[in-house]
């Protein structure tokens, strides 16, 4: 009369197990049953989750129940006709016999063991001990070890002796991910059964993360928070509280901006916008440093719509949370020019400059761009200025060459001249060894000549 979402659910499964079975045991029932569930879909007092199961229901009663049959095919082994049926009252005292669940020492088991395999012979037949046999022998190649009786007892303990070391050095790698399956069911529905973030971000923390677990926990809070209709300030504040808790949640949601940022073209609008307004609060908090800018690089090469979009919902709720004044004080701080070098491009390509100014003129922050403006006026004097100094890189070899062209020139000629300045003076000198030779001879003839007169 008055169903709950967990009993309706249970209602449910349980009419998929037996459903083909009522439809030829009691096929009226079965129609009365579902009657009721078509009468708790009109009513529509229960979740949306609970009416769609209720409506596959339906559409698998609708196929008469093919992909659930009475009874499943690895169960159907004893046959019809050698089946033996109890039937139970529900109204009768039945002997539950308890102890059978305890553990009691049989001094008769081998014994019992044997009837017991005699009775199952008469049930399955003799085939099935080779059966289980053989499947126990597929299943576990390493446990069919070979006793034949030609085999000496000294091998067999080395199989076995090599067969435990196997086992204990084999290390088990889980690819199927269910454990951060897990990790990631628990965090969702922490996060949606919180009543206040703090409690939430209690919960979390209290939780018994393995190392490096950190990440995910980060995805979750950001994924969550996409997925809402519109923003809601309950995963800003829970972003920031795990920001201030430890640096490595710190470190795991600069990640998070970084790889958001990259695929954000992969994101719908609301919940691009979402995702934007969950980092803004970040920032204006300072939960995050601002050196994240430093990724975005503003021009026309490196963003798309997706991440124009997202710069603009950023900055806008920035603004809106700081106020222009100091967003603006905050982007032109000399400290952090080399952050946002790539925000507000001011080197030589004008181009680059010209589309942040416009950008940022668009979306109704254009007074963050006065330096750019002024950047862009005295463009062509930086760019007359770059190449003068270029020319000059280009043309300074050339001159080094030039003049050491000259001055190996210069030491020619001043070795030529001091060669022949020497061969000058040792020319003049023996003039003058030979003006002097001639001087004696000319004297000592005048001497002979007065000898001979005087006699």
């Amino acid at each position: 009369e008055e169903p709950t979402e967990d009993s309706v659910l249970i209602a449910v499964d349980f009419c998929k197990e037996v459903g083909s079975i009522l439809m030829q045991l009691a096929p009226q029932g079965l129609i009365a049953v579902f009657d009721r569930f078509r009468a708790i879909l009109h009513d529509g007092e229960i979740d949306k989750r609970v009416q769609y199961a209720i409506e596959n229901l339906f559409s698998i009663r609708k196929d008469k129940f093919a992909h659930y049959p009475a009874v499943p095919e690895e169960c159907d082994v004893v046959d019809r006709e050698e089946q033996i049926t109890f039937e139970l009252g529900l109204d009768e005292s039945i002997d539950k016999q308890e102890m059978l669940d305890i553990f009691q020492f049989d001094p008769d088991f081998d014994a019992h063991e044997t009837a017991w395999k005699q009775i199952k012979i008469q049930i399955l037949g003799e085939d099935s001990d080779d059966e289980d046999s053989s499947h126990d022998n597929e299943a576990n190649p390493h446990n069919a070890i070979d006793l034949d009786t030609t085999t000496p007892a000294g091998e067999l303990t080395a199989n076995a002796a090599e067969f435990s070391a196997l086992t204990k050095n084999t290390t088990i790698q889980d690819f199927t991910e269910q454990e951060l399956v897990h990790l990631r069911r628990t965090i969702y529905l922490t996060i949606m059964s919180s009543v206040g973030f703090e409690e939430c971000a209690h919960k979390i923390a209290k939780l018994d993360l393995p190392q490096g677990a950190e990440i995910e926990v980060c995805k979750m809070i950001i994924e969550c928070c996409s997925q809402e209709r519109t923003y809601l300030r309950y995963y800003g504040l829970l972003g920031q509280r795990f920001c201030l808790l430890h640096l490595p949640w710190q470190y795991a949601f600069i990640q998070c901006f970084s790889e958001q940022y990259t695929m954000i073209h992969r994101l719908e609008t609301n919940k691009l916008r979402n995702v934007a307004k969950f980092f803004a609060h970040l920032f204006s908090t300072d939960a995050l440093p601002w050196s994240c800018f430093s990724i975005i690089k503003l021009n026309e090469d490196d963003t798309t719509s997706s991440s124009r979009i997202f710069i603009k919902i950023l900055c806008q709720e920035l603004a809106e949370r700081l106020g222009l004044h100091s967003l603006k004080k905050r982007f032109q701080d000399p400290n952090m020019s080399d952050t946002f070098a790539s925000l507000f491009p001011m080197g030589l390509n004008v181009r680059d400059t010209r589309f942040s100014i416009n950008f940022f003129t668009s979306i109704g922050l254009g007074v963050l761009t006065d330096k750019l403006r002024l950047h862009l006026k005295d463009a062509p004097k930086l760019i007359a200025e770059h190449q003068r100094k270029q020319h000059l890189l280009h043309e300074k070899p050339q001159l080094l060459a030039k003049k050491q062209g000259q001055s190996d020139d210069s030491n020619y000629d001043s070795d030529s001249s001091s060669s022949s300045s020497s061969s000058s003076s040792s020319s003049s000198s023996d003039d003058s060894s030979k003006s002097s030779s001639s001087s004696s001879s000319s004297s000592s003839a005048s001497s002979s000549s007065s000898s001979s007169s005087s006699s």
